[in-house]
């Protein structure tokens, strides 16, 4: 797995999608959604890109199992919680009805960063 071209891929997506919301919401002049556009472009698009990056400059952090663990947590989690986002914002889904699915997809966000964390600390030298 090349984890850092995976990141690329993953906030190149987000960072479409992003931008797509973002010409929609100019567009149209309804900015309901400018919680979601945000989330979508710094959790999905910086976060991926600065992982990727750093796994490019850090070649020992991508060898290991724990970047892939971390790319994994990272996808399903921040999917997850966009996802979450833009359905409450345009009220498909109310905010009880993400209980208990968004915890767990912040959770799984968390979980990701601590794997990277600790990739960091053991192999960014």
């Amino acid at each position: 797995m090349n984890v850092s071209r995976n990141f690329l891929l993953l906030g190149s997506a987000f960072l479409i999608v992003g931008i797509v919301m973002g010409m929609y919401m100019g567009g149209s002049g309804d900015h309901s959604l400018a919680l979601s556009h945000a989330h979508i472009n710094l959790l999905g698009f910086v976060l991926s890109v600065i992982f990727a990056l750093t796994y490019k400059a850090y070649p020992a952090m991508a060898e290991g199992r724990l970047a892939s663990v971390h790319f994994w947590l990272h996808l399903v989690g921040a999917v997850m919680v966009n996802l979450l986002v833009f359905l409450m914002l345009a009220q498909i889904i109310t905010e009880a009805a993400m209980v208990p699915i968004a915890p767990i997809s912040e959770f799984l966000v968390l979980l990701g960063v601590l794997a990277f964390g600790w990739n960091v600390l053991q192999n960014a030298h």
